[in-house]
């Protein structure tokens, strides 16, 4: 609805909350492909890495990592 209103009534008093909502969703799409990334790339070494810039980005402490 927010959405609607800013593009259809030109009402910008919701442009704040839309950025951030699109920049939410923008980090989920990143890190969905970061996951599918670490479970399907060619080599190990790329899984690996892939892997842990996941973790990073997901914010998993060290310890907690297997």
């Amino acid at each position: 609805m927010q959405l609607l209103r800013f593009h259809l009534i030109g009402d910008d008093s919701c442009e704040k909350e839309i950025k951030q909502r699109l920049e939410q969703k923008l980090d989920r799409m990143v890190l969905h492909d970061l996951y599918a990334k670490s479970k399907t790339a060619s080599t190990a070494e790329e899984r690996e890495r892939v892997r842990k810039e996941y973790l990073d980005r997901r914010g998993v402490h060290e310890n907690f990592r297997w």
